[in-house]
């Protein structure tokens, strides 16, 4: 199932701004991604989903590697990757290879709350922008973002597009996922929230 979408910018604060001008809501303070030179706002989509606003952290010097989510390239923020929530990353990840996609070896994630906090979690490699391959994470124990009370923000749909979306859909008929994409010239992801006041808008 789909665990968040990842909204990322250039700028957090701008990201974060952008996303309560559109919506009305203001994503909660994440944490920190310390040695990646990231951090993070997020707000409940429902279901057990979230959205991560995601920009490099001001408080943290420039990672010696690149910040993932193509965020060093980035001039605007976009809706730029989603994540595949599995209870067993291992054998999805096995699935997904015997049925022509590679995914990528799982790795160690940690992110430091505002409260002292460490979370510890497993993902595959975040998805080179532009495939809109889905990348995976596996929670373990763990305790999901969205029991933390973030404010609501209810999605209602996540489409995609793609100049061959065939090269899309060989990722997720690889993990069984139905996934709507569009022909364009131009590879994206839009999601539909309602917004506190029931209006219907579109983040990309």
């Amino acid at each position: 199932m789909l665990d968040h979408l990842v909204y990322a910018g250039p700028d957090l604060a701008d990201a974060v701004a952008r996303v309560t001008a559109l919506t009305g809501v203001t994503p909660a303070p994440g944490g920190r991604h310390v040695g990646l030179g990231t951090a993070n706002h997020l707000a409940d989509l429902g279901a057990g989903m979230y959205l991560e606003v995601i920009g490099p952290d001001p408080e943290q010097p420039d990672p010696e590697v690149p910040r993932p989510f193509g965020i060093d390239d980035l001039t605007e923020p976009a809706l730029v990757a989603w994540a595949v929530r599995t209870t067993d990353i291992d054998a999805t990840i096995a699935q997904a290879r015997a049925h022509g996609f590679d995914p990528g070896d799982a790795r160690e994630m940690s992110r430091e709350t505002a409260d002292g906090e460490t979370l510890r979690w497993r993902l595959t490699p975040p998805s080179v922008p532009g495939t809109l391959h889905p990348f995976l994470i596996d929670w373990g124990s763990t305790p999901h973002p969205t029991t933390r009370g973030l404010p609501s923000l209810p999605l209602l749909m996540v489409t995609g597009t793609h100049p061959d979306p065939a090269f899309v859909h060989k990722a997720t008929d690889a993990l069984g996922l139905e996934f709507l994409v569009r022909r364009a010239e131009k590879a994206g992801l839009t999601a539909a929230l309602r917004t506190p006041e029931g209006r219907q808008v579109a983040l990309g």
